[in-house]
């Protein structure tokens, strides 16, 4: 087999990197999607928790589209196996981001308990789905699919769908799970901090052990000649570790420690993967000698090349950007910040209640000016 060249190996390590940034940003908003009915106890709730991802959420997805325009561009076969052969499941994920994404902007849109029930229970099953779905496919690919000689996946969704592979895929919902819920007692203020705090502690413990057990089958799955690396093992031996710490740190209530922990978590169990990977980008379980290679299904030379000037030069800017916008809305959310101001709309009409509506005795204020935009 031949070794991937210097460009090769640089996209492919690109591409690592944004899954990477992927998971642990978009793993802590798929957290927060599924808990938002079972810690929201009530509306004003409920909005703390979507604001706590609201300005995020859909920045944090485009790693998720520039890793697979980066695939596209710098591997077109190895787009092309995954798409071809994974295209019912990553149907099923798109279905999933675009039911959550949908519904954290319909949430508000009436005032209607059963209207925001559906929304919640959508951006719950959502989220729930995206968060097992992408475990699942990942395991896949390091374990490897029925592929043939033209890399062409034959494998059906059922295939898909093996023990090892929902083991997988239940290590990143607990994963995920966690993250959000730490999220959430850094983001809020009051009694949902707490609440919060404790199903982390709960749900950390169980990460945990899944991480543990996925680990374990990973190094069976993986110990023909050839098969295991060493770098990945401890990769992934710290990835439990660090999952293994993160009850400890809530423990004391340390949770931006126990963020930092989960978020390390995250980044090195999928860095572990890649290292796994390399220099195959999609393992064959019908035989090795159909592996599909980094260099079978790179791009030209010329390609690459292009892709990492403009790299060079908008990745930067991206990655200020998105860490301005952090900053920005760094600050925790409490009751305070939404009760009597439930929506835009509430807002202009209560202004004009407090207009119309003048002291006993006092005759009503005409409105000083007329909103922009409103009809006569």
């Amino acid at each position: 087999m031949r070794e991937p060249n210097f460009l090769q190996t640089l996209w492919f390590l690109l591409i690592g990197v944004l899954w990477v940034g992927y998971f642990v940003l978009e793993g802590f908003d798929f957290g927060v999607g599924m808990l938002l009915r079972l810690l929201g106890t009530d509306r004003t709730e409920k909005r703390m928790i979507i604001h706590s991802i609201g300005p995020v959420w859909d920045g944090n997805e485009v790693w998720l589209l520039v890793a697979g325009g980066a695939t596209f561009a710098a591997f077109p076969g190895w787009y092309a196996s995954l798409f071809a052969g994974f295209y019912i499941a990553l149907f099923l994920i798109l279905v999933a981001l675009i039911i959550r994404g949908v519904s954290f902007e319909f949430w508000g849109k009436e005032d209607s308990s059963r209207w925001r029930a559906t929304w919640e229970w959508a951006a719950a099953v959502g989220s729930f789905l995206a968060a097992l779905l992408w475990g699942v496919g990942w395991a896949d690919i390091l374990h490897g699919v029925p592929m043939n000689a033209q890399h062409d996946v034959t494998a059906s969704l059922w295939d898909l769908l093996h023990p090892y592979a929902l083991l997988g895929g239940l290590t990143t919902l607990a994963l995920f799970l966690s993250h959000g819920a730490i999220f959430l007692s850094l983001r809020t203020r009051g009694e949902l901090v707490e609440r919060a705090r404790n199903l982390a502690r709960r749900v950390s413990v169980l990460a945990a052990v899944l991480a543990a057990a996925f680990l374990a089958w990973t190094t069976v799955d993986q110990s023909s000649p050839g098969g295991l690396k060493v770098s990945a093992l401890i990769l992934a031996v710290g990835a439990v570790l660090l999952a293994a710490v993160v009850p400890a740190a809530l423990a004391r209530e340390r949770d931006g420690r126990a963020f930092a922990l989960s978020a390390g978590a995250i980044a090195l169990l999928f860095v572990s993967l890649f290292v796994s990977l390399f220099p195959n980008a999609l393992p064959s379980t019908t035989s090795h000698a159909y592996d599909l290679s980094l260099v079978a299904s790179s791009s030209t030379h010329y390609t690459q090349t292009v892709m990492s000037v403009v790299a060079i030069v908008f990745v930067p800017i991206v990655l200020v950007y998105q860490a301005w916008t952090y900053w920005v809305f760094r600050h925790r959310l409490g009751r305070d910040d939404f009760e009597g101001t439930p929506t835009p709309l509430a807002v202009l009409e209560s202004m004009g209640t407090k207009r119309h509506d003048g002291a006993p005795g006092e005759p009503a204020q005409p409105p000083a000016s007329k909103p922009a935009g409103s009809s006569p």
